[in-house]
């Protein structure tokens, strides 16, 4: 039986979760695999067939093993939700993922810290897509108004032979504050990697974004692609490499940064690499800024200037 402060702290999560978008229900659903954690204890956690979760607590946050059984299709999508609603604090996620052969799943998280003015959170992820097995991650966040979050989070993923690899990381409500994106990926025989990153940084939020994908392997296809709005004195560094090492790879990247105002500052830094003369790899990478017009014409339809932005921005993030 949970204690009274804990169950505080679990209505609290579900609570900022819902207002983060998540599915509030899918949380109390036995048919829906499920892993709440706040700080570094695991709140509530439900397992499906096919979908094993491992937990290890840790003094500053968690260690996560998530497996998905060979051949199983799981039904509905995997919730996850991490996150802290002090005001300050450090969390760790180790997290790994071992995505069977022939499995299929598709995971939601949420990362939520809607009071945050001296946060960390860390997230060292290391993921396994097995032979023919496909993993759809989609990761939002929400940090409250004060952007004090340094968020840092780092991956290595390994797509074996006919295996796929689908990402979406997103921040467009509240502030960012410092973010350091890291990502290396690696694509064997076939297989496939779209990655997808999206920013709304304002105030002096400061966002790296770093994605590195290595086309080892005969076939394989890779896509990173960002999307960044700055406004007032944010900055941001997107760095897009990609590296044509095997007969028949495809790869691209796809980077628009738009700024608002004139103390924002964008950079976008492709790099594309063949090593192997039968590899194609592709960039184009643009920097503009919000169209004054479409501005305009929301403010006449009775919107002030800063919301008029705010729904241009949504609806390129979307």
């Amino acid at each position: 039986m949970l204690s009274r402060a804990i169950e505080e702290e679990y209505r609290g999560m579900v609570e900022a979760y819902g207002k983060a978008g998540g599915n509030k229900d899918s949380l109390t659903d036995a048919k829906t695999g499920k892993l709440v954690i706040h700080e570094n204890k695991v709140l509530n956690t439900g397992e499906v067939d096919g979908i094993t979760i491992d937990t290890t607590q840790t003094e500053t946050g968690v260690r996560i093993v998530l497996t998905v059984a060979e051949g199983k299709k799981i039904e509905k999508p995997v919730h996850l939700c991490f996150g802290m609603l002090p005001k300050d604090g450090l969390q760790e996620i180790d997290f790994h993922v071992d995505a069977r052969k022939d499995s299929e799943v598709k995971v939601l998280a949420h990362c939520i810290f809607p009071n945050a003015v001296k946060i960390i959170h860390k997230m060292d992820a290391d993921i396994v897509i097995g032979e023919n097995a496909s993993f759809d991650y989609r990761e939002t966040h929400y940090h409250g108004e004060e952007g004090g979050v340094e968020l840092l989070p780092k991956g290595k993923v390994t797509i074996n032979k006919g295996g796929s690899f689908y990402s979406t990381f997103a921040i467009s409500d509240g502030r960012v504050g410092r973010m350091d994106y890291d990502f290396d990926i690696y694509c064997l025989e076939d297989s496939v990697a779209e990655l997808v990153v999206k920013a709304y940084g304002r105030g002096d939020d400061d966002i790296k974004i770093a994605e590195r994908i290595y086309l080892n392997g005969k076939g394989a296809r890779g896509m990173a692609k960002s999307r960044i709005v700055l406004s007032d004195k944010a900055k941001a560094v997107v760095r897009g490499e990609t590296y044509g090492n095997a007969a028949d790879s495809r790869g691209h990247i796809d980077c628009m940064e738009l700024v608002n105002g004139n103390e924002a500052v964008a950079t976008a830094i492709p790099i594309v690499s063949v090593t192997n003369d039968k590899a194609k790899v592709t960039h184009e990478a643009a920097i503009g800024s919000v169209d004054r017009k479409q501005v305009e014409t929301l403010m006449a339809r009775g919107l002030d200037e800063d919301r008029a932005v705010d729904v241009i921005v949504k609806g390129i993030l979307k």
